[in-house]
């Protein structure tokens, strides 16, 4: 009975703890429920969030698209009443000059015959080129990329918060292989050496050359990047971090670039010896990135610059902001060549891509490889073929500038073209200050962009032509010229 009572004592516990258990277990089902109800009314409120912010955009994009139609539509209804008053002009005075030729009278004839001559050259030359070619495209020159998004959100899970793991270690900035070139700068990075954490990215910030705030030029996998279009002889602030799924590092030590001057021909001798290990940052980048908003490898750029590869090397320093030591940058002058990763598949390159030409009846586009957006610049273009009396056009333009029309074309482009008798500014197919002086084999057309001034001037054998062509000039700007197989055309600059 003594051992019977005693067993029946541990089983009586055990089946207490069995109710409190069980007691548990059914507040976890309520529980449950609670924070399942909770948690899906939390994720259909930020699913809705995401949905409202999609419809903001949709209808931002669309008032976007309506502008952009009520655009065309405006440009090419002003051209249409424009011509149609020219053409009633025309025909009225082709109407009164045939009247006058059935004159039967010779001496009444010959006293008006004069004024009507000159009459009927003007409203011929006033339908000179360009007048009867559309101002605007129909196509709508927009494009979604809804790609990247539509990623996201195939992407889109929970986050488990609880596990824990540590976060990145600070990236170091390798300072053999960091260096500047004209308006470039290629920074390399890698994680400390005894580092085991894993990273899934790193991320690399520059700020605006003015002491400005930093902002992200390259998310991405790679621990080397080249930052093109850069402003000239401005010092930009560097700093990268290293990120994982449990979060992101501190930042790496900032570094100070120094980018070229783009005004001055002689170099600066440097105030004392430099030590070894600065001199060798001394170099041409080996990397340049040849698309619009790209960096050197894959990944997201969100810094708007273009790419810059040079025929000249020039100089540059790097410092570290916990250095003392102060080196005194090199100046030199910024060249450049003509650009065939952005060319027209028909222009023809020669003698280190400084010679182009076409293959081409058709006007066809090519740009410089260098983008300015300050200072003062000037270039020529030597005429080394003309055949033909063709009118190949002269100017700047913006990357994504038109490659299968006449420089001007669009307005990405501010252009003078020229033929052997006379030459015409234009700017978004609108043609202006048509200016007697040609162009022959042997010529030389001269571009005076003043980004100071924020004008454009051109000249034909040193001597100007026109006047100021363009005003108001802000942005990156991109060497340009059009042409076709009548002409051959070699840029000079320094």
């Amino acid at each position: 009975q003594s051992q019977l009572s005693q067993a029946l004592n541990g089983l009586s516990d055990r089946a207490k703890e069995a109710k409190e258990f069980l007691v548990q277990l059914r507040n976890m089902v309520q529980q449950i429920q609670e924070n399942s109800v909770e948690f899906e009314a939390c994720l259909v409120a930020q699913c809705d969030a995401l949905i409202d912010a999609l419809n903001r955009r949709k209808a931002q994009l669309l008032s976007r698209v309506n502008k952009e139609h009520e655009h065309k539509l405006k440009v090419v209804r002003d051209q249409i009443s424009h011509c149609t008053v020219k053409l009633r002009q025309t025909t009225g005075l082709m109407e009164y000059c045939l009247e006058v030729i059935k004159e039967n009278d010779p001496s009444g004839f010959l006293q008006i015959s004069d004024a009507l001559i000159r009459r009927v050259h003007l409203t011929e030359d006033q339908w000179g080129k360009g007048t009867l070619t559309p101002r605007m495209t129909t196509d709508f020159d927009l494009n979604l990329d809804n790609a990247p998004l539509l990623q996201s959100i195939h992407q889109l899970d929970f986050v488990q918060m609880k596990v824990s793991s540590p976060v990145p270690a600070p990236p170091i900035l390798q300072l053999e292989e960091c260096c500047t070139h004209n308006n470039s700068a290629t920074l390399s990075w890698k994680q400390p050496p005894l580092s085991t954490v894993q990273v899934e990215g790193y991320i690399l910030e520059l700020d605006d050359g003015n002491g400005g705030q930093f902002r992200e030029v390259y998310v991405g996998k790679e621990t080397m990047c080249t930052v093109d279009g850069l402003h000239f002889n401005s010092t930009y602030s560097a700093r990268v971090k290293a990120f994982n799924k449990s979060g992101v590092s501190p930042y790496s030590k900032t570094l100070v670039l120094q980018t070229s001057e783009d005004t001055q021909s002689e170099e600066q001798t440097l105030p004392f010896p430099v030590p070894l290990e600065r001199s060798q940052l001394r170099r041409m980048s080996p990397f340049s990135s040849t698309l619009n908003l790209q960096p050197s490898f894959s990944g997201r750029s969100y810094f708007e610059l273009r790419s810059s590869a040079h025929q000249l090397s020039l100089h540059s320093s790097l410092q570290s902001l916990n250095s003392a030591v102060d080196i005194k940058k090199m100046v030199a002058v910024a060249w450049f060549s003509f650009d065939p990763s952005s060319a027209h598949a028909d222009i023809i390159f020669s003698n280190d891509n400084l010679t182009v030409t076409c293959n081409s009846y058709d006007d066809r586009v090519v740009l410089g490889k260098t983008g300015f957006s300050k200072g003062l610049h000037y270039w020529e273009l030597s005429i080394d073929r003309y055949d033909n009396h063709p009118d190949p056009a002269f100017g700047v333009a913006r990357i994504d500038v038109l490659k299968d029309a006449m420089l001007g074309k669009d307005d990405k482009a501010w252009a003078m073209y020229v033929d052997n008798n006379r030459s015409w500014f234009m700017h978004n197919n609108s043609h202006t200050n048509r200016t007697e002086g040609g162009i022959t084999k042997g010529a030389t057309v001269g571009v005076l962009l003043d980004l100071t001034r924020r004008t454009l001037t051109f000249s034909i054998n040193e001597d100007q032509q026109g006047p100021v062509a363009f005003e108001n000039l802000e942005g990156l700007f991109f060497p340009a010229v059009s042409l076709n197989r009548n002409v051959q055309v070699r840029a000079r600059m320094g």
